[in-house]
């Protein structure tokens, strides 16, 4: 394995003076379709453990929310037409005599998440399923068949990760967490999970403009949507005066809203998402696997949600080299930012990529050995262990969106 350790002559990224951020939420559709995706790999590869006692070659990283149709009204719409979730790629569905049931999984499991995340939204009424995940190929399924402790990467490809988090990247990602927090949607149940925060910063300067859906039933006239808004609008910008040393300038909430249209010119819902009429979903369009679109960042080729958590690197480096980047920064002093690449081969066990690249900024050019020395420490003993890290993915404990 070759690790390739370089000084990166740069301004890093808070220093710039200009940077976007987004963050798609909770019930944005985008969000959605990765959430799921990944906890039916979740739920699978536990069953393969269950039944087998290894996970078997699966990717459940393909996925459609087709939007619906509804009515909303003051008090209260109704869905007339049903989104769809589509569901693709490549599962087992067999081993030896043993047949595993991975539609009636995926199902199980789509319908587990939407319950437990929005709140408005019927499982059996308001989303039909749709399952297109064929049996896997001979050639991917090989790769199970070794008996090795680390198996082979079932992909060729190239991801990066970097720490730390910028101010705006911080902020941006706590604003939705928190307009989607229990404690927000007790005081505000009008606000929807669909949220989308878009992040501005210019030197010290922070412009907002959020995207969210508002639930119907809790609206009974234009009078009442935009005293909502704006109760909501005054808590944002007492969180984010709390929260973040960016002077916050401008805020804008739901910049198509138009007075004197009715429900035609506001952002209303009945179920919280805009899926359920207004715009579709897919995996790999919404946030990276560390909870941020941040454009001045370079990125990978690879959505990490729904794939294998054991041999497909799409999913494996995506999420490790972020947390490798986080380990550098946060163990040796010195660095401003880490920048961390993993690149893999096909075939190549997984704890032996084919080049790892780490990219740093110093605070200063007096210590670049010592820094050197124990960045490349790191990254040895973090793919040495890299079996503890699928672990973690297998169960679900590592957040990918």
């Amino acid at each position: 394995m070759k690790i390739l350790i370089e000084e990166l002559k740069r301004v890093p990224v808070y220093e710039q003076k200009a940077e976007i951020v987004e963050r798609k939420g909770l019930g944005h559709p985008d969000f959605i379709c990765d959430s799921i995706v990944d906890k039916i790999s979740v739920a699978l590869s536990k069953e393969y453990l269950k039944r087998f006692g290894k996970i078997l070659h699966h990717n459940i990283d393909k996925a459609l929310l087709a939007a619906g149709e509804a009515e909303n009204k003051f008090g209260g719409g109704k869905i007339i037409k049903p989104m769809k979730l589509i569901i693709g790629d490549r599962a087992t569905y067999s081993a030896g005599s043993e047949e595993i049931d991975v539609a009636s999984i995926a199902i199980k499991t789509a319908k587990e998440w939407l319950k437990e995340n929005l709140r408005f939204l019927d499982v059996e009424k308001h989303i039909e399923y749709q399952i297109e995940l064929k049996r896997t190929s001979a050639a991917l399924s090989e790769i199970f068949k070794k008996e090795d402790e680390v198996l082979g990467a079932n992909d060729t490809s190239a991801v990066v990760g970097y720490a730390p988090l910028t101010p705006t990247e911080k902020i941006v990602l706590e604003i939705e967490k928190f307009l989607n927090s229990k404690d927000f949607k007790k005081r505000h149940p009008e606000s929807g999970e669909d949220i989308k925060v878009m992040g501005l910063r210019i030197n010290d300067t922070l412009d907002l403009t959020i995207s969210m859906a508002f639930i119907d039933k809790f609206i009974d006239s234009e009078d009442t949507y935009f005293k909502r808004k704006e109760e909501i609008s005054e808590e944002v910008k007492k969180f984010v005066s709390e929260k973040s040393d960016l002077k916050l300038t401008s805020l804008k909430i739901n910049t198509l809203d138009e007075r004197g249209k009715g429900e035609a010119g506001l952002f209303l819902t009945t179920t919280g998402t805009c899926a359920e009429a207004a715009d579709s979903g897919q995996v790999g369009r919404g946030n990276r696997v560390n909870g941020v679109i941040s454009l001045n960042r370079p990125a990978g080729n690879e959505a990490g949600p729904g794939k294998n958590p054991v041999s497909h690197v799409g999913k494996i480096y995506n999420l490790l080299s972020h947390h490798i980047a986080n380990e550098i920064f946060s163990k040796i002093s010195g660095l401003k930012e880490v920048y961390v690449w993993l690149l893999s081969e096909i075939g190549r066990p997984i704890n032996q990529p084919k080049i790892a690249i780490v990219q740093y900024i110093p605070e200063n050019k007096g210590d670049l050995q010592r820094i050197e020395k124990e960045v490349e420490e790191i990254v040895q003993k973090r793919l040495e262990n890299i079996q503890d890290f699928c672990k973690l993915l297998v169960e679900g404990k590592l957040s990918v969106c």
